[in-house]
């Protein structure tokens, strides 16, 4: 008999206040040190019982078949369940993909999650691992808020919140392949003992961060920008229109402006409107708490 119950999740977008590359690993990897911050803007998943897999989306760029991380987080969470049983997926499309806000990733994060419940799993124990071997990002949208992220950024630590002021997002009409960008990318090969050393600074500079007054870094914008002039010019806007902080978001295409004022983020997003070919959106930060509660974890 088929589970009759119905329900719809957000997924929300991320972006991240630090990105690090320390170097390659062993394994071919760049180890990294990021800051993971959840946002406001998200795309929002129905799951409803049926007897098969399926998924729908309101965005007909978005491809619907296994390729898409959900149906292969749905099939990955049903091997290791030992489950057969079936799920009708919709997905409304808000996150620019690709842009660098985190939208594949959350969408599987959200559909272990969703799909958790659907199917009455007590899943815990299996979701971090499913997570990793689906997208280096994916663990992080099993915690949300303020989190540091090691390893391939995989790795998890949960921070305390961090305060932000009002932000755009804003994405330019350009793809930006994250493989190619870290193949751009020169990073020397990483010892043990710079390695631990990298962590320990990086973690000093974490706990005292604060968006509107640290230096916002991201070591993979000096590659992006290169190749992508456009992005470059988004991030200059920004600080033309009286951003007081702007950093790429992961490997681009979007980049986050921070603001003093919801005054000056409103006069900036309505200047923007001049470049027909940028998406803009105006969000704030996604507490922990509230990540759990809107997923009800």
């Amino acid at each position: 008999m088929l589970d009759a119950m119905r329900f719809s999740l957000p997924s929300f977008a991320k972006v991240n206040w630090t990105l690090r590359v320390h170097g390659r690993r062993k394994d071919g990897y760049h180890e990294l040190f990021t800051m993971f911050q959840t946002i406001s803007l998200c795309d929002r998943i129905t799951f409803e019982g049926s007897d098969t897999l399926s998924l729908a989306c309101s965005e007909p760029s978005i491809p619907t078949t296994e390729e898409n991380l959900i149906l292969k987080a749905a099939e990955r969470l049903r091997d290791a369940a030992g489950i057969s049983k079936g799920a009708a997926m919709h997905l409304e499309k808000n996150i620019p993909s690709p842009g660098g806000l985190g939208g594949g990733s959350s969408n599987a994060a959200t559909a272990l999650i969703g799909l958790s419940r659907l199917w009455e799993l007590d899943a815990r124990d299996l979701l971090p691992q499913i997570a990793a071997e689906l997208g280096s990002d994916v663990p992080f949208f099993l915690c949300g808020g303020t989190a540091m992220g090691t390893g391939r950024g995989d790795i998890i630590e949960p921070m305390s919140d961090i305060a932000s002021g009002p932000m755009l997002a804003v994405t330019p009409n350009v793809a930006v392949p994250t493989g190619y960008i870290f193949g751009r990318y020169r990073a020397e090969t990483l010892t043990d003992t710079a390695q631990n050393h990298n962590l320990s600074v990086c973690r000093a500079e974490a706990e005292r961060l604060d968006p509107a007054a640290s230096e916002l870094v991201n070591d993979l914008e000096g590659v992006v920008f290169e190749a992508f002039p456009e992005v470059a010019r988004v991030k200059e806007a920004l600080f033309e229109l009286g951003a007081v902080n702007a950093v790429l978001c992961g490997s681009g295409a979007s980049v986050l402006g921070v603001f003093d004022k919801q005054e000056t983020r409103q006069t900036a997003e309505k200047a923007l409107d001049s470049e027909s070919t940028w998406r803009k959106f105006a969000v704030s930060a996604v507490s922990r708490e509230r990540y759990r509660e809107e997923l009800g974890l």
